[in-house]
């Protein structure tokens, strides 16, 4: 059996890329997993690839969504929380950056952990036992020119994440993030195309010129993460650690 066997996971973000793997390499470990996401289509069709599992539509950004979530779930002891749920944000010098386009950055990527937290800890608190997973990136530890508000939005969950370790730790639950570098898929398909826009060049001189700032010389698989989560939730011992999975993009 496995040490996540009867124990139910909440992902947000779960409709689709990381969201969805990890959700799914959840239930074949043997959770119970329950779906958050914004689009009832997207987390339908993950949702059929799982048994027993159950999604729920919310923005995790809104306090009053995620208070309305907290109460539609009340009936699930839910002792997994992977807080996944992020956007890209503008690819552009900051000075070009709006105020507002700034803020939906840091709205999207930390308030909704904030707001997640804030919602379903108290009943692992009750409890005694938990595990928070919060989604960082490897751009939180080092450069990268024109994704100022990811970057610094990203810094700020592995703040959160070891501040909340010490608030969590005493009371039975563990709180740790991991950190993907450049993952295959449709975000960093959209991300190489707006560098290349910006940069003048084209996305696949983008995406060369990423990964080559990797130790492997190449893209991370989505699967790779859902296994390192996975991983992750079976070490009682790992509290307020970071988990690069990022090929070896390393920080400077």
């Amino acid at each position: 059996m496995s040490p996540l066997d009867g124990r139910t996971a909440l992902v947000t973000g779960a409709g689709s890329g990381l969201g969805a793997v990890i959700a799914r390499h959840l239930g074949r470990a043997g959770c119970r997993v329950v779906l958050v996401g914004r689009n009832a289509g997207r987390l339908a069709a993950v949702r059929d690839g799982l048994p027993d599992a159950r999604s729920a539509i919310c923005d995790v950004s809104v306090p009053a969504a995620v208070t309305a979530l907290g109460t539609e779930l009340a009936d699930e002891q839910i002792s997994i929380l992977v807080n996944n749920a992020g956007v890209g944000g503008p690819v552009k010098p900051l000075v070009q950056i709006d105020p507002d386009e700034w803020d939906d950055v840091f709205a999207a990527n930390v308030r909704s952990i904030h707001l997640m937290c804030r919602t379903f800890l108290p009943p692992m608190y009750e409890r005694g036992d938990g595990d928070v997973v919060n989604v960082a990136s490897v751009t939180g530890k080092r450069p990268l020119v024109r994704r100022t508000p990811y970057a610094a939005s990203k810094m700020a969950v592995l703040g959160l994440t070891r501040t909340l370790a010490f608030e969590a730790g005493p009371q039975g639950v563990r709180v740790n993030s991991i950190s993907p570098g450049p993952v295959r898929g449709e975000r960093m398909e959209r991300n190489f195309r707006l560098e290349a826009e910006a940069s003048g060049g084209t996305a696949e001189e983008a995406e060369r010129a990423f990964v080559s700032r990797a130790a492997l010389d190449r893209l991370v698989e989505e699967d790779e993460v859902g296994a390192a989560v996975v991983a992750m939730l079976q070490i009682p011992g790992m509290c307020g650690a970071d988990i690069d999975v990022s090929a070896g993009m390393i920080a400077p």
